[in-house]
């Protein structure tokens, strides 16, 4: 079996894009802690173990909790989340199907600006696409660091 491209060696230019989206997002009305619970979310959907290592370490990092980590897969039982969350949640879960009803739509959008909206919509696109990349050209799980990507 040949050895898959090491996409963070060979793709700079075409990550580029990426890294600058990222960017974008981190100066974004989104807090961090947001983006960390919907990358994460995002992830386990996906299958993403890459991901899913890094985001927790992120997340964990920044300050969140191993209960709202371990509950993040069943989010609707549980009632460690904010409404704003839940919102994002659903949102996420629900472009990362490529199907948004009114319903999610409607109550997404009573938390969150217009701006903000589109933000989110475009980080959860973004990690739907990194976990793309990192399933096609699969990086060893468990190696990340925190800030390791800037």
């Amino acid at each position: 079996m040949e050895t898959r491209i090491n996409v963070f060696e060979k793709g700079q230019k075409a990550l580029s894009t990426l890294f600058g989206i990222t960017g974008h997002l981190k100066k974004s009305a989104l807090e961090s802690s947001l983006l960390e619970l919907v990358n994460f979310r995002v992830s386990q959907i996906n299958n993403c173990a890459y991901c899913l290592d890094m985001h927790s370490k992120d997340a964990r990092a920044a300050g969140e909790t191993e209960q709202r980590l371990y509950g993040l897969s069943a989010w609707k039982e549980t009632p460690y989340y904010t409404t704003r969350e839940r919102a994002a949640l659903a949102w996420a879960e629900a472009v990362t199907a490529c199907h948004v009803p009114d319903e999610v739509y409607n109550e997404t959008k009573k938390e969150f600006s217009d701006e903000e909206l589109i933000d989110l919509t475009l980080a959860v696109t973004t990690i739907n696409t990194w976990n793309r990349f990192n399933l096609s050209f699969p990086n060893t799980v468990g190696t990340y660091r925190v800030g390791q990507f800037g």
